[in-house]
């Protein structure tokens, strides 16, 4: 063999190597760029945000929505647990019907006890439940006053616990979450164990009001059965006197011949429990007019609504009617008008 094939056998498996190397690294300057991309998406796409209304209310109904606030607000569940609370069915209800004036005020009143819920959940450091309400908050009111300081509060705490959190084990942060958790569901019982009380104490002062009223038109009533008898017995008396007289006196026109001319006759206030539910009735009432053209007397002749709110509608009913004015007349006249509640 000679010199020059002896230095090309000797130079082959280096260059075989040198190759197969060079190979290698190609494919993977190929493979690279392809990797990249794939990661750059995965570091420039944002995180999904959760709806403030969860997607199983949304895709109810008007009529199933209107049903299930009013449950959820008699019930206490006002703003949690999540997804099933009167806010998020009155968000979804005013979703669907923005001029819904009952879905409008409930959630007015729903705003400051949503605001101190967050302020609690935000003390405690349960960021995931005040995340949750500041959402429900913005959006019912996106210009509340008390969205940024919420939000900023939010931010603040969360890095916070962030860093607190980088020097935790697993074990110690399964922990303080559960406990978080069973700190919020003790502060909701609390607070609907309150409005429980509350609500409790407003009925047992409405029923007495209730009976007050009541009594006071059973007086009124009973007046007016006396001041009707008395009218019936000077009536007898002067009809004895006119047959007793030789000459025919003047004709004097019948009781029904009066004509009741109205002055004043301001419409009732709508209940505002019944207005939240988007409920409607309507009341007869009979009512007696003096001689000086006021209401004497009112009673309760007929109503049609809801079992829950006849008493609400009854009540607003004949107090309207108890403030009508007309023109004097010669003699007491009784009458009777249907009041209308429409939403």
């Amino acid at each position: 063999m000679s010199a020059r094939h002896k230095g090309f056998a000797a130079t082959l498996p280096v260059a075989m190597t040198m190759a197969v190397t060079l190979a290698l690294a190609a494919c993977k300057k190929e493979e690279t760029p392809a990797a990249a991309p794939a990661a750059t998406s995965g570091n420039t796409q944002a995180p999904a945000t959760e709806p403030a209304v969860a997607a199983s209310v949304s895709a109810m109904s008007i009529d199933q929505l209107r049903e299930a606030a009013s449950k959820a607000y008699n019930e206490n569940r006002l703003y949690a647990p999540a997804g099933n609370n009167a806010m998020e069915y009155y968000l979804a209800l005013r979703d669907k019907q923005p001029g819904n004036a009952s879905a409008t005020s409930a959630l007015a009143d729903l705003m400051p006890m949503a605001v101190i819920a967050a302020d609690q959940a935000l003390a405690r450091e349960d960021f995931e439940e005040a995340k949750r309400l500041i959402g429900l908050i913005g959006k019912a009111d996106p210009n509340h006053p008390a969205l940024g300081r919420l939000k900023t509060s939010l931010a603040s705490g969360e890095a916070a616990a962030k860093k607190r959190a980088e020097s935790m084990t697993a074990e110690e942060e399964a922990k303080r979450k559960a406990e978080l958790a069973k700190q919020r569901e003790e502060e909701q019982k609390k607070l609907q164990e309150q409005q429980r009380q509350q609500q409790a104490l407003a009925e047992q002062q409405r029923q007495q009001q209730a009976a007050a009223e009541a009594e006071a038109e059973r007086l009124r009533q009973q007046q007016a059965a006396a001041a009707e008898a008395e009218r019936q017995r000077q009536q007898q008396a002067a009809q004895q006197a006119a047959q007793q007289q030789t000459a025919a006196p003047a004709p004097r026109p019948a009781a029904a011949a009066i004509e009741l001319r109205p002055i004043s006759q301001p419409g009732p206030k709508y209940p505002p429990a019944a207005q939240r539910a988007g409920v409607g009735g309507s009341v007869q009432v009979e009512y007696t007019v003096g001689t000086d053209g006021s209401v004497i007397s009112a009673r309760v002749v007929s109503s049609d609504a809801p079992r829950q709110f006849q008493r609400d509608f009854e009540r607003e009913a004949l107090a309207a009617v108890k403030r009508w004015r007309f023109q004097p007349v010669a003699q007491p006249v009784t009458s009777r008008r249907t009041i209308e509640f429409a939403m």
